[in-house]
């Protein structure tokens, strides 16, 4: 054997005897540990998950020592976990000996694991038109522990619906849908540019107003309205136009316009021998809050129907005329300011106070009135100082703007000539006549009690003695006064 394989061997056997030494230590220690040292055991699970905002008890922990005997009231339990808050907490268990600390741990896991709620605004089922965009009406997500998180909030449109997806800050995610059916059922609408029905003289030029037409799908079609009737002015009659458009979809809308082929009337025609005994009760210068509503309710258990001449007060009195309309009465024009100075300035004057109390009442009720009274009646000469000759203008004016006006030939003089009740029932009784159609004047201004106490009697008188009553209608004859100015 050589000299280096007898250094080799020795140092061989020295590497042995240190690992022998090392193995002997570890298994003393080992040994000591089992039979000396403190044993922690912790109770239930060393990971532990706990839902958000729920409360979490600690199981504990327990020890031994000296392989059986209880050293568990030794313990010093550290560590806090707050359900209110996600994370992750740790829980330490230590028991202390020769000097020495030793100890355990449990994980706490605090974990959301509910899903936010989206809630959308508006119908979950949305008809759109065939090629329209969907524009977005409202939709919000709130997480119970993110709170608002609506801006996170992602929708994808598809063709046949909208899914809407959010996620909260620990991963959970919810979904919602919008159903979109597109189809086009509504149909299209056609406006008529002046009015539905109207009134020309025989020999006259029928000129169409013209019309427009709308679809919501496909915009404005106008283009595509198919115009069917013709008015022979050279003869008097009623001509009807039919006007009928159809949109991509097939939806189909039709409207008529009534043109009224007439022999021109000059003052005083009809006065005396159209329509025998059949009463006409007109009303000027309201509605008014006082005298109005209760005007109405007579008329309602009556059964009978009147004409108001109406001009402009507070839209709080708005809904008077949307009444007087739709209980089936006859809304007329009498002017919008009723201050003769602003009224019969000029021709042009005029038109632009009753354009303005038409649209007004259109704007209420939906129905363009025909039918207007001058203020003072056309035969008025207050007129004369404002304006020479205007009413001899105004009167063939109005009917060529197929306009028709009344004055009348029965007098309540309830505007001042009278104070009682009974002076506005004697001066309507004393003027009817059955050979003749009866235009009776009178007023539901404000505090004008002498007529509203007087109404029922002249209606009672009206039906004792076979009367007939109506509202102005297209077919009610102009009842005129001769022209003064």
């Amino acid at each position: 054997m050589t000299k280096e394989e007898r250094k080799s061997g020795k140092k061989s056997k020295i590497l042995v005897i240190i690992i022998s030494i090392v193995i002997a230590i570890l298994l003393v220690i080992g040994l000591l540990k089992f039979l000396v040292f403190p044993n922690i055991k912790i109770n239930g699970k060393e990971v532990v998950e706990v839902e958000y905002n729920t409360k979490y008890e600690d199981e504990g922990a327990s020890a031994t020592e000296f392989i059986s005997k209880d050293i568990s009231e030794s313990i010093v339990t550290t560590g806090d976990v707050d359900t209110s808050k996600v994370g992750t907490y740790k829980i330490t268990y230590k028991v202390r000996r020769f000097k020495l600390m030793f100890e355990k741990t449990r994980t706490v896991k605090v974990v959301d694991k509910k899903a936010p709620v989206i809630t959308l605004k508006g119908d979950k089922k949305i008809t759109l038109c065939p090629n329209a965009e969907f524009k977005e009406i409202g939709v919000s997500a709130i997480d119970d522990y993110d709170g608002d998180i609506t801006d996170k909030i992602k929708a994808e449109v598809k063709d046949d619906e909208v899914v809407y997806t959010v996620s909260d800050s620990s991963g959970n995610t919810a979904e919602e849908k919008r159903e979109l059916v597109r189809i086009d059922k509504e149909k299209p609408t056609i406006s008529l540019k002046g009015y539905t029905s109207m009134s020309i003289t025989t020999n006259s030029k029928f000129t169409d107003p013209g019309y427009t037409a709308m679809d919501k799908c496909d915009g404005d079609i106008s283009k595509s309205v198919k115009v069917k009737g013709e008015v022979n002015t050279k003869k008097k009659g009623d001509y009807k136009i039919e006007y009928e458009v159809e949109d991509k979809a097939g939806n189909k809308t039709k409207v008529t316009r009534t043109v009224l082929v007439r022999d021109k009337i000059t003052a005083r025609d009809n006065n005396n021998n159209s329509e025998p005994g059949v009463i006409y009760l007109t009303f000027d210068d309201g509605p008014s809050t006082s005298i109005t509503p209760k005007l109405l309710d007579i008329l309602k258990a009556k059964g009978v129907k009147a004409t108001f001449f109406v001009i402009n007060h507070d839209n709080s009195l708005n809904y008077l005329i949307k009444r007087e309309h739709n209980e089936g009465h006859t809304v007329a024009l009498h002017s919008y300011t009723h201050n003769y100075s602003k009224v019969y300035a000029s021709v042009n004057a005029f038109w632009n106070e009753f354009n303005k109390i038409s649209d007004k009442v259109y704007n209420i009720t939906g129905y363009r009135s025909k039918f207007i009274r001058f203020p003072g009646g056309s035969s008025n000469t207050v007129s004369r100082r404002y304006s020479k000759g205007i009413m001899s203008t105004l009167v063939k004016d109005v009917v060529n703007k197929g306009y028709k006006y009344y004055d009348w030939n029965v007098g309540s003089g309830d505007a001042g000539d009278v104070s009682t009740k009974e002076g506005v029932y004697k001066n309507v009784i004393n003027g009817l006549s059955k050979k003749r159609i009866n235009m009776v004047l009178m007023h539901d201004y404000e505090n004008n009690y002498k007529t509203l106490n007087a109404i029922s009697d002249i209606i009672d008188y009206g039906k004792k003695n076979n009367y007939e009553f109506r509202a102005i209608s297209e077919s009610t004859p102009m009842v005129t006064h001769g022209v003064n100015n």
